[in-house]
Parts: structure tokens; sequence; C-alpha cells
């Protein structure tokens, strides 16, 4: 998703641009979406009618369903939840935003007492042509980029997302140097940068967990898209810093320190949920008997504080199809016949 923002004094024809830069991508065949922003209430029903009276009534989200869908919310939300959310709509191409302009994201101005840092072209919305919105287009899928905590580019050497989006701006960097990130993550609301090697641990654990369901059950024929709410009402615990040792096909794998306390951290609290017994200081997992990836026939063994722990089919696959998946993530070079894992307080 690239996001781009056309911002101006009043009276300078920003809605005039935004409709002619939205109608040049959508001739491209990209999926747009957009974000107008104003400084005055924007009631988007009229008076007396049902919806209308929903929100006079007191409801803080009215959503109204007919020939089209809309959302109509009484609180103003923070600019980069609004597009977290956009991300749960549909596979948007781009986001054009009319306003924000204190905001960070590329600028198109329409004034020039609005310039700043942020700004990537400066145009006359009254007088610009065909060829000059048709060049706006070139440089928003040039210099447009998305959500900021979201951008990284470690094999370029940054890992700075401010620092990412600058060099996007400045035509150094392109968004296709950027590591390519599976998952997107908003805890309290506050969009949480994943990199690549954490987007892709969290997406191969938690479709590991999910094939061991019987998804045909919810008319699910495939894999797509994946949403996950977890409302958390629980007081917040930091992570721990425990030893973890991992022996692929009986050989030591050797993992840093960061890669280390995510593995461990998430073994523990797997264990933690399936209540095996109380403080658990030791968890030894064996899966055995992996054939080309296929966990079917597979034999697992599991120890808390060196007790055997015995678990149903359905616990036991979930286990298995999560380790694999979390091992997998770290993009072992030789094929995986044998797993053994141990975390230590």
């Amino acid at each position: 998703m690239k996001i781009a923002s056309i911002v101006g004094k009043k009276n300078t024809g920003k809605t005039s641009l935004t409709v002619k830069v939205i109608s040049e991508l959508t001739k491209r065949g990209y999926n747009v979406a957009s974000i107008k922003h104003s400084h005055h209430s924007i009631e988007m029903d009229k008076e007396n009618t049902d919806t209308w009276k929903h929100k006079q009534a007191g409801a803080n989200l009215v959503v109204g369903v007919g020939s089209t869908t809309f959302f109509n919310a009484r609180k103003e939300h923070d600019l980069n939840r609004i597009l977290y959310l956009l991300k749960h709509f549909d596979n948007f191409d781009f986001v054009i935003i009319e306003g924000f302009k204190s905001y960070n994201y590329p600028k198109i101005i329409t004034s020039p007492n609005v310039r700043d840092e942020y700004t990537i072209a400066e145009v006359d919305s009254f007088t610009i042509d065909e060829e000059g919105v048709s060049e706006l287009a070139d440089l928003i899928e040039e210099r447009g980029h998305d959500i900021i905590d979201t951008l990284f580019a470690n094999n370029c050497g940054f890992n700075n997302g401010e620092a990412i989006a600058k060099e996007i701006r400045e035509g150094n960097l392109s968004v296709n140097d950027l590591d390519y990130v599976h998952s997107y993550l908003s805890v309290d609301e506050h969009v949480v940068g994943l990199n690549r090697f954490v987007s892709d641990y969290l997406k191969q654990t938690i479709i590991g967990i999910i094939n061991t369901l019987n998804l045909d059950d919810y008319d699910v024929e495939k894999i797509g898209k994946i949403e996950l709410v977890i409302p958390n009402n629980s007081t917040s615990q930091k992570n721990e810093n425990h030893e973890c040792s991992v022996l692929i096909n009986k050989k030591s794998l050797y993992i840093n320190k960061f890669t280390k306390n995510i593995l461990s951290n998430s073994i523990k609290a797997m264990i933690n949920s399936i209540k095996t017994e109380d403080n658990v200081k030791s968890i030894f997992i064996q899966i055995s008997d992996i054939n080309n990836g296929t966990l079917e026939k597979s034999k697992i063994i599991l120890k808390t504080n060196a007790h055997d722990v015995m678990v149903n089919e359905f616990t036991s696959g979930i286990i298995k199809e999560t380790i694999y998946a979390i091992i997998s993530s770290l993009h072992i070079d030789e094929e995986i016949n044998e797993i053994e894992i141990r975390v230590e307080d």
C-alpha cells in the first residue's frame, strides 16, 4: 500500500486535484482508497434518517449497509490508526489523503506556504493539465510508501522507518528495495513495526495453528488473508530471558539472542496455555519422523520440569504445526526430519 497526501491552504484546489489523481490511478487499474481531513465536523447522515437517530441516541459507531456501506464514528481517530484499519477492508494499492498537513507522509502541495521536508511536488491545481496529472501519478507511484512504522530495509543499511521514508521521498530508495513484510500488528490502537523475521515468524506460527482447524466447517477452502483480534484484559507481562537451544536433525542450530528470546517466550507461552503444571521451569519438545514437511505421521515428546506430558491428538497437532512453522521461519537450509527444543528458566 502506497500513501500520499495532497495539502494546501483553503481554496487552493486540493479537492479538485485529489479527484484528478484518484481518477488517474484508477484508470491505471489500481485499487484506490481516499481519506479526507476536515477541521469541521463531517456529517455523513441527513437529519432524521434512521442511522442519524442511532447516533443521536448515543451510538459511538453507526454502520449503514445498503447498496454501499458507510461507517460514522463519533471519535476522531489518528491517521495511522485509520491507515491500519484500511488494510482489513481490502488490498488497496494506494491511499490518497486530502489534508493532514502535519503528518509525515509524502505531500503534494497546492500552496507554497505549507512546504516542509515531506513535500515531493508543488502544483497549481487550477492550471494542471492531463499530462501534469499523469506525471503526478508517476511520482506517487515512485515516492509513495506504506505506514512509516512498517518500513524496514535492513539489506540496504536502514532499519528506521523515518530514515527509510526520507530516502524514498528523495528518490534514493524504492519500495521494491524494502523487506517484504507479511504481517501487520496493532497494539492498543498503535501500529507496531515488524521486521522481516518477526513478520515471517508470526505468519508461519499462526498459519501452523490454523492448519489444525477444520476450516471446511466454516466454508474456508483456502487460507488467504487472516485477521486476528486478541482482547487482552490481563496484566501485561514483560518478556523474560530464558535459555533456549534448538537441534535440527540432531545438530545444534545457532540462533542469535533476539531470535532466542522470541522463540523461548513463544514456547513458554504456548506450554502455559495448555496448563501442563504450575511453575514450569524447563520445557523439552521433540518432534520426529517429519517427512518432506508433512507432520501427519510425526511423533511428539513433551516434557515440563522433566515430567512427561500427555496431550490429546488435537493439542499435539497444534504444538507440532506451530513448532514446525516457527522453525521453518528460520529458513533452515536442509530438509527437517527432527526438531528438539529445550527452554530453561
